[in-house]
């Protein structure tokens, strides 16, 4: 609360503040046209800033909508690229697969022609292991015979010792016209001679067995055939040739045992 002795002081002291501002006022009078003036001025330069910042601002927003369509241009060329990219690795994916494919059927085809070589390979070895000669051992004697002369051979035996005589003398007949110089004809000529004697062809043993001592004299089945001959010809009531035949046995062939059962046989005749 103002005390009473300022109270009393008010109107000397607004007298004196009136007497301070007069000159104030009278100055602000005077001076209106130029505030008036230099807001217009002000106003106008505000103005004019107003215009070149929306003049920048529409500059730098037609800049930026530049960058931004060049932006657009460059990400719509880059979706082109890459589906061009990607159209191209669809076209190189789809050629890989086709040279899989290609290699897969040549692979294929590689091996058919490989199965193909190895099967006539095969063949031709098949054929020619049935052409070349194979080494055989009958009656103690090694020699080379064709694999089909072999197999007539085993055919005919076979013939033999199921005591089919006509048929193994058939089988063994053709078998010497188709091989007459065969390593087989001395055992061929024997069991033939035997065939022909079980069927009481004598006088035809007879003739294969002495083919056989005029082919091979030292074959081991030599002193057996002379024996079977003496056979025949005691067969045949020869007895005088079958002793003939005896000694020439116990002769040529002294340490034999168809010698040793020739001697046995030729006391028989007496």
């Amino acid at each position: 609360m103002a005390s009473p002795v300022t109270m009393r002081s008010w109107p000397a002291a607004w007298l004196l503040l009136l007497a301070l501002m007069a000159p104030v006022a009278h100055a602000g009078l005077f001076d209106d046209d130029e505030a008036r003036k230099a807001i217009l001025d002000l106003r106008q330069r505000q103005e004019q800033g107003d215009a070149k910042l929306r003049a920048a601002m529409a500059e730098n927003q037609a800049q930026l909508l530049e960058q931004i369509g060049q932006l657009r241009r460059s990400l719509l060329d880059l979706n082109n690229q890459l589906e061009v990219m990607r159209a191209e690795m669809a076209r190189l994916r789809g050629q890989d697969e086709q040279l899989q494919r290609d290699i897969a059927e040549l692979q294929r085809i590689q091996g058919d022609i490989q199965k193909a070589q190895r099967d006539v390979q095969q063949g031709v070895e098949e054929r020619i292991r049935k052409l070349e000669p194979v080494k055989v051992s009958v009656d103690g004697r090694e020699f080379l015979v064709d694999p089909d002369e072999r197999r007539q051979y085993e055919d005919a035996m076979a013939l033999l010792r199921k005591s089919d005589f006509a048929a193994a003398s058939s089988a063994f007949a053709g078998f010497s016209k188709r091989y007459p110089a065969s390593g087989y004809t001395p055992s061929l000529l024997f069991w033939r001679g035997n065939a022909q004697y079980a069927m009481r062809e004598y006088r035809e043993a007879i003739a294969s067995f002495r083919s056989l001592l005029s082919t091979a004299p030292d074959h081991v089945r030599a002193p057996e055939s002379l024996l079977a001959i003496a056979n025949c010809q005691m067969e045949l009531k020869d007895n005088k040739g079958a002793r003939r035949t005896i000694d020439e046995l116990m002769k040529t062939y002294p340490k034999s045992e168809a010698a040793q059962a020739g001697k046995e046989r030729l006391a028989s005749l007496r």
